[in-house]
């Protein structure tokens, strides 16, 4: 029998992805103490405002200028999916709809046509730290879906099933598990469709526990990202931590987590196999269309920006929300 892996690699920023998935980032970030504003309680001087990624004291502004994050901007094409295991996520997006979510929860969003949307961090505790987990996984649209309307879902962490045997905790964002399901994806995703074999797992191992998963389709991929740990076995293979493996999806995976406790990530799916043409936050399926997409954002802006800042955040006071584009409130 061949061996469950194909290929072992050093994770980088972004992560390496398969068909059908895109992009994968993971952030971790130890921000200090909030002021009011949400901002952080430390000098700024010294950081490359509006394009900060270097981890200068172990956290980052991205795109912020005041909040850390990302402002107003366009996607076209594709899904993300947002996992903030640690911290908080401010949403605003064109469509009107808007959020606060976090410690757990997940955002799932089908760019479809065109939306605009802004991800910011609200630092909203100003007596301690305010540290930040957050995975962002982009999932492609098939070509038939490429240009369904935009939508907005948001999956709370009461709602994602947590499995936890044997030493071994399973959070099934999409897919299943054994036997347990992932709440519903996106209507339009590549994941509505359970022949497509789209999982997202976020698992946690303790030392000396071993995870098993079963076997999937052979054409499936299966990708499996040690961010946090120190090492795990899979067959005579010792992996250390910051390392991504691609696997054989068509055979039983074990992972045996060695030193302490493990944390992975494991993103699984049928490849769309179609063509991917890619300019910044577009995904079709050729350069003509990546053209026309540009030119419709130049015109249109999809929609207008109905929020008074492109790094618009939520009130301080705010808990845990969603307002949906029909104007639907759901509080936590």
């Amino acid at each position: 029998m061949d061996s469950v892996i194909k290929q072992i690699y050093e994770l980088g920023l972004p992560w390496q992805t398969q068909d059908p998935f895109l992009f994968c980032v993971y952030h971790y970030d130890q921000y200090p103490k909030g002021k009011e504003d949400m901002s952080p309680d430390a000098p700024l001087i010294g950081r490359n405002l509006g394009n900060d990624f270097v981890g200068k004291d172990g956290w980052n502004m991205y795109h912020g200028q005041t909040v850390p994050g990302f402002p107003s901007h366009p996607h076209r094409g594709f899904e993300t999916i947002t996992i903030v295991n640690k911290g908080f996520c401010d949403h605003s997006d064109s469509l009107g709809a808007a959020g606060r979510f976090g410690e757990g929860d997940v955002q799932w969003m089908t760019a479809g046509r065109g939306v605009q949307h802004s991800e910011m961090f609200p630092l909203l505790h100003t007596d301690k730290e305010n540290t930040l987990e957050l995975f962002q996984i982009w999932l492609n649209l098939p070509k038939k879906s490429k240009f369904v309307d935009p939508h907005f879902r948001m999956l709370w962490h009461e709602d994602i099933p947590v499995i936890s045997r044997n030493g071994v905790k399973v959070k099934v964002v999409a897919g299943r598990y054994k036997d347990t399901p992932s709440p519903e994806p996106a209507p339009n995703s590549w994941a509505s469709e359970n022949e497509n074999e789209v999982s997202i797992l976020n698992i946690r191992i303790e030392e000396g526990a071993t995870f098993s998963l079963n076997a999937a389709q052979a054409e499936t991929n299966r990708t499996v990202y040690f961010y946090e740990g120190e090492t795990i076995r899979i067959e005579q293979n010792s992996i250390k931590s910051n390392h991504g493996i691609d696997v054989n999806a068509s055979q039983v995976l074990e992972i045996k987590a060695e030193g302490k406790e493990a944390h992975l990530l494991i993103l699984q799916g049928k490849p769309i196999d179609e063509p991917i043409a890619k300019y910044g936050p577009f995904v079709m399926n050729s350069d003509e269309e990546i053209q026309k997409a540009m030119d419709e954002y130049r015109l249109t802006q999809f929609g207008g920006w109905p929020w008074p800042y492109p790094d618009n955040v939520h009130d301080k006071k705010k808990g845990r929300f969603a307002k949906y584009p029909d104007g639907k409130l759901v509080e936590k």
